[in-house]
């Protein structure tokens, strides 16, 4: 059984999908923990409500290799993913878990990636740039906001009249959509 934590700082809707998806274990995939850096954040209840262990740390804690190391080793994490996760990895965390670290963004990248494009801020801005189309991006993490490889796209149609909530929705059933399964795939088909 491949085992995954995940991190997130909100509302955890991505986060819940996830656990559900994996929840009766079929996919050989259990969600081991989730890591919230934000102890008002709705995940929390989310994750408690599945049966899900949380580990809420603050920023220094995340930062520390010995306090965030020992939390994903006593959990025996193979796979870190990153759902409405608002820090920035430390360089050791990218380091010891190389190419076991998935995030997905709002957006087609690199269009609209970065620094401080999350969530609402990209939608915003496809929707004052005139775009016709957006999407998700599912990628590696490394030490740069939304630089790492590639996995997966999906496109969704922009309409002139969407509003940058409208997008939201649009955008958020392609990530409930494939999110989870792409996870699957991943640790199906790498050596983890």
């Amino acid at each position: 059984m491949k085992r995954i934590a995940i991190f997130a700082s909100g509302s955890g809707t991505n986060a819940e999908n996830i656990m559900r998806y994996f929840q009766d274990g079929s996919h050989g995939v259990e969600v081991a923990l989730v890591v919230c850096n934000n102890p008002d954040a709705g995940v929390i209840s989310r994750s408690r409500g599945l049966g899900v262990p949380v580990v809420v740390m603050s920023r220094k804690e995340i930062n520390d290799p010995s306090i965030m190391s020992g939390v994903l080793v006593k959990h025996s994490v193979d796979l870190i993913v990153l759902a409405g996760f608002l820090l920035m990895l430390p360089a050791f965390l990218t380091t010891s878990y190389r190419d076991r670290i998935v995030n997905i963004h709002p957006s087609l990248l690199p269009a609209y990636g970065g620094k401080g494009m999350y969530g609402r801020h990209v939608h915003e801005a496809v929707v004052a740039a005139g775009e016709k189309e957006t999407g998700i991006t599912i990628h590696l993490v490394n030490e740069i906001y939304d630089d790492g490889k590639i996995i997966f796209q999906a496109k969704v149609a922009v309409a002139p009249s969407d509003t940058p909530s409208d997008v939201e929705a649009k955008v958020r059933v392609l990530e409930h959509i494939h999110y989870p399964r792409v996870i699957a795939g991943m640790l199906d088909t790498e050596v983890i």
